[in-house]
Order: C-alpha cells, then sequence, then structure tokens
C-alpha cells in the first residue's frame, strides 16, 4: 500500500519551561501541509524482517530510521507475526524543522494498522508513538492540533482556513535538541522582529527563533526579508527551523517572490509552494 506522510508547519510555538526530565514543557499548533514523503509498504510472507529502502543516502538506515524504529515497535506491541517492506521516497528536507521523520514514522503505525487489520484505536497509536519521538503522536491524528506537554500532548482541532504558504529552507539544518538547550540563555537581537503576527485569523509567533536566530543570523534575515515584501501576510520559523514559511497573500505570485529571494538572498535556497491541510 501506498501512503503519504504530510509535513507540518508550527503556527505558533510557545517554551514554558525546561522539565526534570530534560525535555522541554511547551504549548504549539501545529498545522499539516501538502508537502508530503510517499512510503510504500507491502507485507511479505514467511519472512519476519524489516526491509528497508530510501532514494535519499543522508536518511539513516536500520534502527536509527523513525520508520523503521515505528515498525519494529509495532509488531513488538501487537505480537503480530510478519515481515515488510518500506521503500520511502523523501520530499520533505531533513533538519527542516518540519517533522518529516516524524510523519513517516506515524504514517507507516497507521498503515501497518491497516495492512494488519489490527484495528488499533487512534489514541493507542499515539501512546505508542509516544516512544519513537515528540512530534510523533501528532501526526498520527492528520488534523491540525495544540500539541503539550512535550508534544505528545494531542487535541486535534479544526483549522480556520486553508493557508497558502512558501517554504523557503537553505543548504544547512538547525538540530533540535541544540535549539531546544540553548533557549533559555538565549537573547533577542536588536532590530530583529520577534513579536506575535496577526493574519488570516491567526497569531504567529516561534520562541525558538530567538535561540536559533542568535547562532542563524541568515534565518532572521530571510525571514525579515519576507516581512518587507507585500505578497507575504506572516513569515516565521517552523519548530527548530532551518525552514522559513511564509504565508501568502490572496493571488501572491510564489513564484516571482522565489526568483527574488534566490536573486536576493541565496541562490541555492530550497523552496516549496503548498498549503495547509
Amino acid at each position: 500500500m501506498q501512503v503519504l506522510a504530510p509535513a507540518k508547519i508550527n503556527i505558533w510555538l510557545r517554551v514554558l519551561r525546561r522539565r526534570s526530565d530534560g525535555f522541554h514543557e511547551i504549548e504549539t499548533l501545529i498545522a499539516p501541509i501538502s508537502l508530503c514523503d510517499e512510503i510504500q509498504i507491502e507485507s511479505c510472507s514467511g519472512k519476519k524482517a524489516i526491509e528497508f529502502q530510501c532514494d535519499d543516502p543522508s536518511v539513516p538506515k536500520g534502527d536509527e530510521n523513525l520508520a523503521v524504529r515505528a515498525a519494529n515497535l509495532f509488531f513488538e506491541r501487537t505480537n503480530v507475526d510478519g515481515g515488510i517492506s518500506i521503500e520511502l521516497k523523501k520530499k520533505i528536507p531533513h533538519g527542516a524543522g518540519l517533522g518529516g521523520g516524524s510523519s513517516d514514522a506515524a504514517s507507516t503505525l497507521l498503515a501497518l494498522n491497516d495492512l494488519f487489520d489490527t484495528k488499533l484505536p487512534l489514541q493507542t497509536l499515539s501512546k505508542m508513538a509516544e516512544a519513537i519521538g515528540s512530534d510523533v503522536p501528532f501526526f498520527i491524528f492528520q488534523s491540525a492540533a495544540v500539541c503539550k506537554g512535550r508534544g505528545e500532548l494531542v487535541s486535534p482541532t479544526k483549522s480556520r482556513e486553508q493557508l497558502s504558504v512558501l517554504l523557503l529552507k537553505p543548504e544547512f539544518s538547525v538540530p533540535t535538541q541544540w535549539a531546544y538547550s540553548h533557549w533559555r540563555d538565549s537573547r533577542e537581537i536588536p532590530g530583529v522582529s520577534y513579536a506575535a503576527q496577526k493574519f488570516a485569523g491567526q497569531t504567529f509567533a516561534n520562541d525558538l527563533e530567538r535561540p536559533v536566530f542568535e547562532k542563524f543570523i541568515f534565518l532572521a534575515e530571510l525571514k525579515a526579508w519576507l516581512l518587507k515584501r507585500s505578497e507575504v501576510g506572516a513569515a516565521l520559523m517552523s519548530g527548530s527551523g532551518s525552514t522559513i514559511f511564509a504565508v501568502m497573500q490572496e493571488g501572491a505570485d510564489c513564484d516571482l517572490l522565489v526568483k527574488r529571494a534566490k536573486a536576493e538572498l541565496d541562490p541555492e535556497l530550497w523552496t516549496c509552494v503548498c498549503k495547509t491541510l
């Protein structure tokens, strides 16, 4: 069976405190978007192994891959006796703050639940997903959601309206653990706007911009550049970066904005035009 694993953006993200377990307490509104990885999962009769292939050589293999970890956990928790092959076609860039690996893991759990007809409810799959990563439970529910705790407490919600979004990512990535570990002692850069933005009935803000922009100044410059464009209603870093997304005004020419961004900022920018789901 083929399944699509959608990326996400954080509409707002508040970091509340560092917890005793080393994680950070957060509150965030997350929206899935139309950029998706493609996963082909098939059962292999007579085998118990998990075979994994990916068209991106930079993606971890074996137990380091979140989709493989999800499959192993599924078989361990359900006692299903079988083997599978997973073929992953990557569209979501790694280390982008878009949740690609987490979505791959969640989509694998959902697909295996269907493939082996185990009929596990979403809440059970969500608890299973907690052991894989903080973002994984969000993707189980296939909906916009407010997430709390370290991200595993998911309350699905309806999106107010579909947003047209332009994603822009430089070649470098930002490690999530690094961003959170530097949150407490980070400072705002003078002249850079971190204020909440109001657009299309939503509030856009991200507390992780402070530590990330302090080290990766280009991301602050990219956000500031976008906010000066009349086509852009709001601009924000997603998650811990390194993707900056622009919420576009109705009828805006995204292709023209991409050309200007590459000409004026970085010709190697990865870009994608998509929508919230």
